[in-house]
């Protein structure tokens, strides 16, 4: 194809392509938990860019806004749990028209690239890269923007369980998405080209699926092991619940005495485990000094603290003398739900639901990693465990082992837990550090470095794990070239796609002014 051929047709009529994104958006949801039929991600890909190929502008926004609005509102059903349909259709309709925005740029690079690049090597592996690059773009934008973002439903996430898990170690969970796109792209150019059977064109599809498969897990190195009491309380932790003064901590006291005598060296408490602020409030101060006594170790506890007019949700270190000076507050607070941006714009929308926000959480800044008597642990509260740089910072400042503290009593009864699970497993696969995954009501797990289950306890049930954690030293390249690659694949991917842009526009403007040469036929 010339520079001067007009771009193809789409591939298919906007009344198939419309219906067939709704298709690709609900199979896509059977990829995560509760179901987590990971191998359903690649047909979901593959049916949701072929609905964008040859597309227009208009026509590329509606198919991406249809896709966005049949995932997310499935897989985000969970936030209508207690607050309702208006801000789980707010949510969802959000990351839906991000998606759509992000549909235009996957649709120029299916019109401009066989222009530049029409031959096998750009049909079946530049086009698919820069499609998967741009994929991975818009993943990025929704993780992060507006309010911090909403990193939830990434492709990467969804092989957790499958075999493709491992490769998370070595390039992340972006890099992980990009590939599974790409392997996608890949698949779709070779059938088009109908080239899938000649060796030549289809090898580097067959390299990556080897890839893919075979690569293991990227080794960290063995540095002894932590023995971790974790107490599921069960308590009335949900923002509604019905509780009196000091229920939570009294359910979590209660689950804790079976492991009164036992040998650890540390007791781990979830997130809200601790009702009311302990650096201000002297009787639960006294509370947590004697329970250190009697278990013989420090605790690791959150609460809500206070500081001048600030709150913060905060994972504390609390030992038989009192507060460590070790404190992590939640880096990722949760717009709408812990906090309220830009209240005076937002509040006359949804006054009702808005004034249900009674507290204004500070983000934190400090490091989220505290040191256990010589042993680095790192830390993630609740949703912060969704996003890379929590994580990645808490590895490089020397994290041995991960406790996740989280509460996921709003959520009874959805695969909100589940699918949070998902990223504590993938996050400790990405590390190659042991993640023990702690919640008020479950679920609650011990993570091998591998993402297998060491220990686990049941849903809504108190109860209690002791366990002998495994500590890991040793970077995985995931963490070490984390941001590098997601910069590379994202924006990148933009540069590359702007840069085809106007190698087309250059082309046609010279085709423009290239004089027809006399005598020539029609």
């Amino acid at each position: 194809m010339s520079a001067t051929t007009p771009p193809a047709r789409p591939l298919l009529r906007l009344a198939f392509a419309a219906p067939l994104s709704v298709v690709a958006g609900l199979l896509l949801v059977t990829a995560y938990p509760a179901l987590a039929w990971w191998p359903m991600a690649f047909p979901a890909v593959a049916l949701a860019l072929l609905t964008l190929i040859g597309r227009r502008f208009w026509s590329a926004v509606l198919v991406g806004l249809l896709f966005g609005i049949a995932f997310f509102s499935v897989n985000l059903l969970f936030t209508a749990r207690y607050l309702g349909p208006i801000p789980w259709a707010a949510l969802f309709m959000l990351e839906a028209l991000l998606t759509a925005v992000f549909a235009v740029p996957l649709a120029l690079a299916y019109r401009w690239m066989p222009r530049i690049a029409p031959g096998a090597v750009g049909r079946t592996l530049v086009l698919p890269a820069l499609v998967a690059g741009l994929w991975v773009l818009r993943e990025q934008i929704v993780g992060s923007w507006p309010y911090s973002g909403f990193p939830w439903g990434r492709i990467g996430v969804s092989q957790v369980n499958g075999p493709f898990a491992e490769v998370a170690s070595w390039a992340g969970m972006s890099g992980l998405s990009f590939l599974i796109v790409l392997l996608c792209a890949m698949v779709i150019e070779l059938v088009r080209r109908r080239r899938l059977r000649r060796g030549l064109v289809a090898a580097p599809a067959a390299v990556l699926l080897v890839a893919l498969l075979v690569l293991p897990q990227f080794p960290t190195t063995a540095a002894g092991s932590l023995r971790v009491g974790a107490v599921q309380g069960n308590g009335p932790a949900g923002y509604f619940d019905q509780r009196a003064r000091n229920a939570v901590l009294n359910a979590q006291l209660a689950a804790s005495a079976p492991l009164f005598g036992q040998q650890m060296d540390v007791l781990l408490w979830p997130e809200g485990g601790v009702d009311s602020d302990p650096t201000a409030n002297s009787a639960t101060s006294a509370v947590l000094e004697e329970l250190s006594r009697r278990v013989d170790a420090p605790l690791l506890i959150s609460a809500v603290t206070e500081r001048g007019p600030e709150l913060f949700n905060s994972a504390l270190l609390w030992t038989s003398e009192g507060q460590s000076a070790t404190t992590y507050d939640k880096r990722h607070p949760v717009p709408f739900g812990e906090y309220v941006p830009d209240r005076a714009f937002w509040e006359p929308f949804a006054p009702d639901l808005i004034g249900l926000i009674g507290r204004e959480y500070t983000p934190g800044t400090a490091t989220p990693l505290i040191d256990l008597n010589g042993v680095g642990v790192g830390l993630a509260i609740c949703f912060d465990v969704i996003y890379d740089d929590v994580v990645w910072d808490g590895a490089e400042a020397g994290a041995q082992v991960y406790m996740f503290q989280t509460n996921n009593a709003d959520f009874r009864g959805t695969d909100e837990n589940l699918q949070q699970l998902a990223f504590a497993q993938m996050r400790a696969i990405e590390t190659g550090r042991a993640v023990v995954n702690l919640s008020t009501v479950g679920t609650s797990q011990v993570i091998a470095p591998d993402g297998s289950t060491l220990d686990a306890l049941p849903i809504d049930t108190a109860g209690h794990m002791l366990t002998d954690v495994p500590l890991r030293t040793g970077l995985t390249p995931a963490v070490v070239l984390g941001p590098a690659v997601k910069i590379v694949l994202g924006w990148g991917s933009l540069a590359g796609l702007l840069a085809v842009g106007l190698l087309v526009a250059v082309r046609a403007r010279r085709t423009k002014r290239t004089p027809t040469p006399e005598g020539a036929g029609v």
